[in-house]
């Protein structure tokens, strides 16, 4: 089934949808089924595969973890979830949580704090391998349960990322998980993780997924055995639309209840009795990104400094801003958006020493590096190549991103650098950026995409890393003193200390450019005027931080 005949058939769609979500003993009970448009897919169910924002908030919803952030609070602080309370010795070396008592998982079975240890030691095992998106790092010495409510976690040394680094961390079902378990972890990344013969899977969160079909939708129902404050709804639907317009024609005419992440360009649509409407500083940016593998085998004048300033004083954020996001965005800089923050600390640096547009300086700058203009008036590299480049564009950037893109573009043009569009699926994207073992970034030259990073800065300054080549560092970036930096912000206990290291790593970044920062998000989300309990976050109302709304979510 096409997302086409969905949208075109949006009666069926939602029978589909009531229908699936009814609880497995029957008839679904409470507030009805919240019907949720999304653009974005779920590349992977599977936790050591998936890598989208999207599929990280199915599993905040459907897996139980430790605590969660209390997105209602800019500063986001912590709040318990299986964890009711935790301490951090004074010492920096001992973590203990206390669970909740009498916890289960959706198939009866009990979910106590050794099933916290099987779940963390496994992420823990496979940290550098096939796990190495989680961050349950090689600090921990020690993970047991003293009792079946109380789990406790020793570091070799004191660190910034102690609680980081489990707190939300998915907790998987050992009776579902150990059997794949094989061939030193490459067993974990071949299970499909998905519902099948009509069962939801297994879990612990609040809600099970009963329904899932790939670039189409997903189905929860309410978890009976989930241990907190039971949902109003019975159940809500994922269903993803390719093309932004179909979703708010589909908010519109009644047949989604929420769209989350709604484009600038739809909020005129949707400003009408009936229909809420809010938007507020996202944290997530759009990045235009320069292949910065060193040992790159073609087009390697992309690895000119030259060059790459070049590029970001062609680049008119204001005006992709303006243009492309209809004023709902801001222009970016730095790889940490201003809404980066934890336990009231904010992370972005305020002092960062930024170039802007300027034609006329990139002009200068590429004809003192010697790259002369051909007749067609095209740059030509030292080896006579016309400056001509392919930029790999994810289809998730489809709208806002192409609006930008034509505009850098033209800008490009001005100072003799050609460039064409190749979209892209997001699987597909990854694929065309790393193209396996045996040509790590080689072959490609720009892309454009986005990044959704943790709230805590350490995701995304570790995604740079050399040591994420293959995993999160998605531009081949690898910097001996950007990666010295890394590990003593993460060492670093006093945020101030920690703050002014960090400034330093984004500044050092910025320089490099492997990425120029285009924009940072304005997060447009709407739904029915019939509904009523949205949280906000930094990541939209359905995210990978918090299960608020999708607890609280009630019909008025």
């Amino acid at each position: 089934m096409t997302w086409k005949k969905l949208f075109i058939a949006p009666a069926v769609c939602a029978a589909l949808v009531l229908s699936a979500c009814s609880g497995p003993g029957g008839e679904a009970e409470g507030d009805g089924v919240l019907r949720i448009g999304v653009t974005s897919d779920i590349d992977s169910m599977n936790p050591f595969v998936g890598i989208n924002e999207i599929a990280y908030a199915v599993w905040m919803h459907i897996y139980p973890s430790l605590l969660q952030y209390d997105t209602s609070d800019p500063t986001s602080p912590y709040k318990g979830s299986l964890a009711k309370d935790w301490e951090l010795s004074e010492d920096g070396l001992t973590l203990t949580f206390d669970l909740v008592r009498d916890a289960k998982w959706s198939d009866g079975e009990p979910l106590d704090a050794e099933d916290v240890v099987w779940s963390l030691e496994l992420f823990h095992r496979y940290n550098e391998t096939v796990a190495s998106g989680w961050s349950v790092g090689s600090n921990i010495t020690s993970i047991e349960a003293p009792d079946d409510h109380t789990v406790v976690l020793t570091m070799a040394e004191p660190s910034a990322l102690s609680l980081t680094n489990v707190a939300t961390t998915p907790l998987l079902p050992e009776q579902v998980w150990a059997e794949h378990d094989t061939d030193d972890g490459d067993g974990l990344k071949t299970f499909d993780n998905v519902p099948q013969d009509g069962e939801p899977m297994i879990g612990g969160g609040p809600f099970l997924m009963t329904q899932y079909r790939k670039g189409e939708l997903a189905v929860f129902t309410t978890n009976p055995e989930w241990y907190g404050e039971k949902p109003s709804v019975s159940g809500f639907g994922l269903q993803t639309y390719k093309v932004a317009d179909a979703m708010i024609t589909a908010l519109s005419g009644g047949s989604i209840d929420a769209a989350g992440g709604v484009p600038p360009t739809g909020l005129d649509t949707l400003d009408r009795p009936g229909i809420t409407i809010d938007s507020y500083p996202a944290l997530a940016l759009r990045d235009f990104a320069i292949n910065s593998n060193p040992d790159k085998a073609d087009n390697r004048e992309l690895l000119d400094p030259d060059v790459r300033k070049a590029m970001e004083h062609a680049v008119n954020r204001e005006e992709i801003v303006e243009t492309a996001w209809v004023g709902k965005a801001a222009p970016g800089d730095s790889i940490l958006p201003p809404t980066t923050a934890t336990n009231g600390q904010q992370w972005y640096n305020d002092d960062l020493q930024t170039i802007g547009y300027d034609i006329d300086e990139a002009n200068r700058l590429l004809d003192a590096a010697g790259y002369t203009r051909g007749s067609d008036d095209i740059r030509r590299a030292d080896d006579g190549t016309p400056m001509s480049y392919e930029v790999i564009f994810a289809d998730d950037e489809n709208g806002p991103g192409d609006r930008a893109f034509q505009i850098i573009k033209s800008d490009f043009a001005k100072i003799g650098i050609e460039i064409s569009q190749r979209k892209l699926d997001t699987s597909a994207t990854w694929d065309a950026i790393y193209c396996g073992d045996d040509c790590p970034y080689r072959d490609f030259d720009l892309f454009m995409w986005n990044w959704h990073p943790g709230q805590d800065p350490n995701f995304m300054m570790s995604a740079m890393t050399c040591e994420q080549w293959g995993s999160w560092n998605d531009v081949g970036y690898c910097n001996p003193e950007f990666d010295a930096l890394n590990e003593k912000q993460a060492k670093a206990v006093d945020p101030l200390e920690r703050k002014a290291i960090l400034d330093e790593m984004q500044q050092i970044v910025y320089d490099d450019r492997p990425y120029i920062i285009l924009t940072y998000d304005v997060r447009n989300d709407a739904w029915s005027s019939d509904w009523d309990g949205f949280v906000r976050s930094t990541q939209g109302f359905f995210n990978s931080r918090s299960t608020q709304t999708l607890e609280q979510v009630h019909k008025k």
